[in-house]
């Protein structure tokens, strides 16, 4: 790659729309302006003042892909995004026909199964329970991790694992298997579809959803996915509870498991802890082990990265093994009410 094209791929939307209106120049520039609102003139009159010098390369490659995006959107209008996807396909080839018709709409308010995020928790799980795992999956990707994760706990236990393993695994879709399975739903959600190419689901999407539902729910179907996938269940593991969670437990948590560390690894792990976890932490030990533990970080010097890294994620290892053994309480969904 370039030096110029590794300069573009570093500008956000409105260095790249600022640079393309100076390369066409003011009077282009004045008629693209009688369509913005004051606010937008506001913004992007500001950009243009803070463009310095642009390497003739980079306004190349901006108009390149400025007229990409008019040509894909005149498809669009002739025949519909399926349309303007296979035209785009044959002159630029499948990869950056999606990326440019993935700048395209991402922008789109409307949003695929907009229809469930304003719909009820209980409603949602009456309406999908009978779905196809998959089908259940690509519907939970797209809504709050909190709604997701309450239907998830009230689907079969035999549903939720394979629901969260397809979750984890699922990648992008295209809009017409949106559109299909919006129809299968029901016919009455096909004025909803929106053509839609946004990235859904992945490890990090099953996560969210996971740390949303009940302890009972996530052990299922995490037992169940060390069964069938142990990498995937094991990569859900590192990233259900990480080190900056902690500031979500409660003194008595906290002071349990500082018990289980040693101070050289707390030591460690508080070096690139942030304020907020530090102070927590501090605040639930003795006042002459917070000092002590100061002194060390101070005598220490400079800490590796990795020593830090695996040093919080030790820590992170054992709270969820002290929850495992039920003797702390990480707060969660439905069901973490503590009944005296």
């Amino acid at each position: 790659m370039s030096k110029a094209a590794s300069k573009k791929t570093e500008l956000y939307g409105k260095q790249k729309a600022a640079i393309l209106l100076i390369t066409l120049g003011p009077e282009h520039s004045a008629k693209i302006f009688q369509h913005l609102t004051e606010e937008e003139i506001e913004e992007m009159t500001l950009e243009i003042a803070n463009v310095k010098k642009v390497d003739p390369l980079v306004k190349e490659e901006i108009l390149e892909e400025f007229y990409e995006m008019c040509v894909a959107q005149e498809y669009i209008s002739e025949g519909g995004i399926g349309y303007a996807k296979d035209i785009l396909e044959k002159s630029l080839g499948k990869d950056k026909a999606f990326e440019v018709i993935n700048r395209l709409t991402a922008s789109l308010q409307v949003k695929p199964f907009d229809f469930a995020r304003k719909a009820d928790a209980s409603q949602l799980v009456n309406f999908i329970q009978n779905e196809h795992p998959q089908t259940i999956a690509l519907i939970l990707s797209y809504l709050e991790p909190s709604k997701s994760g309450q239907i998830l706990s009230s689907l079969s236990q035999e549903k939720q694992s394979e629901v969260a393993k397809r979750i984890a695994t699922m990648d992008r879709t295209y809009p017409e298997v949106i559109k299909e399975v919006e129809l299968v739903l029901e016919k009455k959600l096909s004025n909803i579809v929106t053509q839609d190419y946004t990235k859904a689901g992945g490890v990090g999407s099953v996560v969210e959803i996971l740390n949303s539902v009940d302890r009972g729910t996530e052990k299922y179907i995490i037992e169940n996915l060390e069964l069938t996938d142990p990498e995937l269940a094991e990569e859900i593991k590192k990233r259900m509870f990480v080190f900056e969670d902690i500031i979500n437990l409660d003194s008595t948590a906290i002071q349990r498991f500082i018990r289980e560390i040693e101070n050289q690894e707390l030591t460690v792990a508080l070096k690139g802890a942030t304020p907020e976890v530090s102070d927590l932490i501090f605040s639930n030990m003795s006042k002459r082990m917070a000092e002590m533990i100061r002194e060390d970080m101070d005598f220490m010097g400079p800490v590796r990265l990795r020593d830090v890294e695996e040093g919080q994620q030790n820590i992170v290892n054992t709270i969820r093994r002290l929850e495992e053994a039920g003797e702390i309480v990480i707060s969660r969904g439905g069901g973490d009410e503590i009944i005296v």
